[in-house]
C-alpha cells in the first residue's frame, strides 16, 4: 500500500500554490509521523502567468532547501495539457525535468490527463522512466465513461512501465459500488499497481477509498483536512487512521492535529472548502466544481445566482470549467427578448419609488410611509420586500427565475400585481405563477452593458432586479425615480461595484430618468433626505 498525500498540490487550487514556509515545515514533520507513504508537494509547470507560489513550481532548488525526510517519497504533478501542446513534449520535459531522479529530491512524477489526452501524453512516460523516476498516471473523469471505453484506456495503458495507474473520481459523483465496477474494468486489462483519488463533493470521499482497498488499489490519495480543488478530497487525517488499521501500526498523529489548528482551520475558515448542498448537486450532475468553487468565493453571487447557474449546466454541460459559460449562465436571459404588458399604463408621467431591500427601509419605515401617503408616487417594491406596509406597495417586480421559483408562495399571498419577464421563464416557473396577476415585461441581458428601452420589454447589462426596474420606468415614460433602500454592501464588495456599473450604465443612456436616492447609499446617485421632502 502507498498512502499519498497531496495537499500541497491540491489544496493550491485554493491559495494560488503559496502556502507559508511554516506550514510546509510543519506539514514534512506531521507526515512523517502520521504513516504517510508519499508526498506531493505541488505541481511542476512552465505556466508564468499571474503569481503562484513556490508549489505551482516545486522547482529542485526550492525542495532542496526543506528538511526532506528520510524514507518519504517526494512527488510532483504535471498536468497533460502542458505535454500535448504546440511545444514538442521532449522540449517540455526537458525543461519540466533536468536532472535525473538520482540528481533530484524528487522520486515521484504523476500525470494527470483528461480522456482526450491520454494517448497523446502516454510516451512521456517512458522519457521519465529513463530518467529514473517513479511514474503515476492519473485519469481524470471517467466516471461517466463506459465499460468498453475504460477497458480501452487500461489496454492502451499497458503499454508503458508506469507504477500505478490512477483514476480520479472528478466531480465526485462516484458512488463505491461504481468504484468498484470501474476497478473491475480496469484490472481486466491492467495487472499493474491500480491508485484512486476520489472528491467530496457528495460525502462518499472515505468510502470510495475503503471500498477501492476491498477491491485490491493499493496508492490511495488524501489531503489534511481534504483541502482540494471544490470541496476537497478524502481527508488525510481520516485515511491515516484506516490505513493504521490495515496495517497494524500506531501513528503519532499528534503532529497532524497541531497542524491543522494552527494552519489549515484558519484557512480552511478563509477559503471556505468542503463538502456543502451546492457541491453535492454539482457532484449528481456531473458539474466541474471549480464553477461552484469560484461562486462561493465571489459574493456577487447569492443563493438563487449559483442553484440557476447548476441548473444550466446540468442541461447545457459543465464537465469543463469555462469562466465564459460561468458568467453566460448567470445572466439567464441571453436570448431576445419579448413580452406583451405595456408598462405606460402604469408608469406614464408619474413619479415612481423603488424599495430594496437594504436595512435603510426598515430604519426609516415611518418615514417612507409618511412621504408615500403625502406625495402619491407609485411604490414598486423588488421582490418580497416587506417593511413598508403591503396597503402602500403598488406593485412588485422580479426578474430571477430561481427567485421567482423560491418566493412562489409569497408571491401568492401578496396582493399585488407582479412584474416579471414571465414569458420568457421555464415552465416550471411559470407554473408556480398560476393564479396570480403577472404583467409580462420582458427583459434581455447584454453584458456589452448594452442598455435599451422597448415597450413591452427591456435589454439591460446584467440581470439584476433593480436594472429591470429602472428599465421598468423607464420604458413606462415616469417623471422621474427615487430610491430606498439601496445602502450599498460596503467596501470591497464586488457586489458593490457591479451595482455602481448598473447605475452608471443606465445615466448614460440618453432616456434615463433622472434617480434620487432618499436613503442612505454608497452609490453614485443624487441623494435627498426622505426627512426633507
Amino acid at each position: 500500500m502507498i498512502f499519498l498525500d497531496c495537499t500541497l498540490r491540491d489544496g493550491g487550487y485554493y491559495n494560488a500554490w503559496d502556502f507559508p514556509e511554516a506550514l510546509v515545515l510543519d506539514y514534512l514533520d506531521a507526515m512523517k509521523h502520521s504513516g504517510v507513504d508519499a508526498v506531493e508537494l505541488g505541481l511542476r509547470s512552465l505556466k508564468t502567468t499571474g503569481f503562484a507560489g513556490a508549489s505551482a513550481y516545486t522547482t529542485d532548488d526550492y525542495l532542496r532547501g526543506l528538511p526532506l525526510p528520510t524514507g518519504l517519497m517526494v512527488g510532483v504533478m504535471v498536468n497533460a495539457a502542458e505535454l500535448v501542446g504546440d511545444t514538442p513534449r521532449e522540449e517540455v520535459l526537458e525543461r519540466l525535468f533536468p536532472a535525473s531522479a538520482e540528481d533530484s529530491p524528487v522520486d515521484l512524477v504523476r500525470i494527470a490527463s483528461h480522456v482526450h489526452e491520454f494517448e497523446q501524453a502516454l510516451p512521456a512516460v517512458n522519457w521519465l522512466k529513463t530518467k529514473g523516476y517513479k511514474v503515476g498516471f492519473n485519469l481524470m473523469q471517467v466516471a461517466d465513461r463506459s465499460e468498453r471505453e475504460v477497458k480501452e484506456l487500461a489496454r492502451k495503458a499497458t503499454q508503458c512501465p508506469m507504477d500505478a495507474l490512477y483514476f480520479a473520481d472528478s466531480f465526485g459523483s462516484m458512488s463505491p459500488d461504481q468504484a468498484a465496477q470501474i476497478i473491475q474494468w480496469m484490472r481486466s486489462e491492467w495487472d499493474g499497481p491500480l491508485g484512486i483519488h476520489t472528491h467530496e463533493n457528495m460525502g462518499l470521499a472515505l468510502s470510495n477509498v475503503l471500498r477501492a482497498i476491498d477491491e485490491g488499489v493499493t496508492w490511495v490519495d488524501a489531503t489534511v483536512t481534504g483541502m482540494g480543488r471544490g470541496p476537497g478530497n478524502a481527508k488525510t487525517e481520516e485515511v491515516a487512521i484506516e490505513m493504521a488499521a490495515l496495517r497494524g501500526q500506531q501513528p503519532n498523529l499528534v503532529p497532524l492535529m497541531s497542524l491543522i489548528r494552527k494552519h489549515f482551520k484558519p484557512m480552511q475558515k478563509r477559503h471556505g472548502w468542503g463538502k456543502n448542498p451546492y457541491y453535492y448537486l454539482a457532484g449528481k450532475y456531473g458539474i466541474h466544481p471549480t464553477y461552484i468553487q469560484t461562486m462561493l468565493s465571489d459574493s456577487r453571487y447569492d443563493e438563487e445566482d449559483v442553484l440557476s447557474v447548476i441548473n444550466h449546466l446540468r442541461s447545457e454541460g459543465g464537465k469543463k470549467y469555462n469562466a465564459t459559460t460561468l458568467e453566460n449562465a448567470r445572466h439567464f436571459y441571453g436570448k431576445a427578448p419579448r413580452g406583451s404588458w405595456r408598462p405606460t399604463e402604469r408608469f406614464s408621467g408619474r413619479e415612481v419609488l423603488v424599495l430594496g431591500a437594504g436595512p435603510a427601509v426598515h430604519d426609516h419605515q415611518h418615514a417612507i410611509e409618511s412621504f408615500i401617503r403625502r406625495r402619491q408616487p407609485l411604490v414598486v417594491a423588488l421582490n418580497t420586500q416587506s417593511s413598508v406596509s403591503a396597503d402602500l406597495i403598488d406593485l412588485r417586480v422580479a426578474s430571477h427565475p430561481v427567485r421567482l421559483l423560491a418566493d412562489s408562495a409569497k408571491h401568492a399571498e401578496l396582493p399585488q400585481p407582479l412584474v416579471a419577464p414571465v414569458s420568457m421563464l421555464p415552465d416550471e416557473v411559470r407554473e408556480t405563477l398560476d393564479g396570480q396577476e403577472v404583467l409580462d415585461f420582458g427583459l434581455s441581458v447584454d453584458t456589452a452593458e448594452h442598455v435599451s428601452f422597448g415597450e413591452t420589454h427591456c435589454v439591460m447589462p446584467s440581470a439584476l432586479v433593480i436594472g429591470y426596474a429602472l428599465a421598468l420606468a423607464t420604458s413606462g415614460s415616469a417623471e422621474r425615480i427615487l430610491l430606498a433602500g439601496f445602502d450599498g454592501y460596503g467596501a470591497g464588495d464586488p457586489r458593490d461595484q457591479e451595482m455602481q456599473s448598473l447605475i452608471e450604465a443606465y445615466q448614460a443612456h440618453a432616456d434615463s430618468l433622472p434617480l434620487t436616492a432618499i436613503t442612505p447609499t454608497h452609490y453614485g446617485v443624487h441623494t435627498e433626505s426622505v426627512y426633507a421632502l
